[in-house]
């Protein structure tokens, strides 16, 4: 029996966890998170430590924040985040921000839509836009934060009822979308604050989820998948989503693309818990995409990619010393089908 119990602790200090072990960022793919940060900072100090150090650990591109309430406690995060910047509007009823790695982003523009009066009662914070660069490829990412709460009941003409709300806000962004950005490489994500798979007549996402030749969530498997992957735990619920458009589709179909709930609490001593009373009570939902140029890389050092860097992979594949492409037609293998696509991408480009 003795032995047993040793062997037990011997197994559990073997699959401990610690945030020195976190990650999600790479350097062959576009990483954005939405992430509720709950009223930050949300235990003061405590709250700016545990988040800096989070995403040190992550290293990813682009982080979209909900629940800003302390604008000096963000500046502070910010100040302790090397290579990082921010942006927020105010931090009315607990703004929206962003955080991004200003070595791998360029920002073009930020701004809010749907800001006067008569849009207030669809979002009770303006989506913020980011129209950004990154490694040439330009991309509009829409933060959001919808109205909460409801019976899970969509009373159409209602603007009293919350799924109402949130079905007019749905539809009103779809609307942007499709009249100003129906050519853009689009990411839809927030805290939606619904679920993905409620019944066609009481889901306020139907609009986007009929429309599945232009748009889909990345993150619909995860809301259809165990409730151990949600991002909300306390109900448990999946209420943080990432939609993207369909000039994305391809980059998401590639072998290092992935979609996922972040469960940074499987990193702390005290779980859930600990993450909760110093953190948030949302886990952040992450997405990663690949694209062309990450793929390739500047391989001749010109300073920009091409054809001739398409040339120096192929070379390089034939000789058996590049293993970057990654598997460009998801069938768990790498071969000069592969290579065949990275041409037509280039080309068509």
């Amino acid at each position: 029996m003795k032995n047993i119990l040793i062997f037990i602790i011997l197994i559990c200090f073997t699959i401990a966890q610690d945030l020195n072990d976190l990650n999600f960022g790479s350097n062959e793919t576009f990483e954005v998170i939405t992430w509720n940060i709950e009223w930050f900072p949300k235990n003061d100090q405590t709250t700016v430590d545990y988040v800096a150090e989070i995403i040190q650990a992550l290293d990813v591109d682009l982080i979209a924040i909900q629940e800003v309430d302390d604008t000096d406690m963000f500046d502070q995060l910010l100040n302790g985040l090397p290579n990082y910047a921010g942006y927020y509007e105010s931090n009315w009823f607990a703004g929206l921000a962003y955080i991004y790695n200003t070595n791998t982003i360029e920002i073009n523009d930020i701004y809010e839509i749907y800001i006067s009066s008569e849009y207030w009662n669809a979002f009770p914070r303006s989506p913020m836009v980011m129209d950004l660069n990154f490694n040439g490829e330009n991309i509009f990412v829409i933060n959001n934060h919808y109205k909460c709460c409801g019976d899970g009941i969509l009373e159409l003409g209602n603007d009293g009822d919350e799924e109402f709300r949130r079905y007019t806000a749905n539809n009103l962004l779809k609307e942007y979308i499709d009249n100003y950005l129906a050519l853009e490489n689009v990411i839809l994500l927030g805290d939606l604050n619904d679920v993905l798979t409620d019944e066609i007549s009481n889901n306020v996402f139907q609009m986007f989820l009929e429309d599945n030749e232009n748009y889909i969530f990345a993150d619909l498997e995860i809301a259809e998948g165990n409730s151990s992957g949600w991002s909300y735990p306390g109900w448990p619920s999946h209420l943080d989503h990432i939609l993207i458009s369909n000039e994305l589709f391809d980059n998401f179909n590639y072998g290092n693309s992935d979609i996922q709930t972040i469960k940074i609490d499987e990193y702390l001593d005290g779980g859930f818990n600990e993450y909760d009373q110093h953190v948030s009570d949302h886990r952040p939902v992450g997405l990663k995409l690949q694209f062309v140029a990450t793929i390739l890389g500047d391989l001749n050092n010109d300073d920009i990619i091409n054809i001739l860097d398409l040339v120096a992979v192929v070379n390089l594949v034939l000789l058996g010393e590049y293993d970057e492409i990654g598997d460009m037609n998801s069938n768990n293998s790498l071969n000069v089908i592969d290579i065949v696509i990275l041409v037509n991408l280039i080309l068509g480009e």
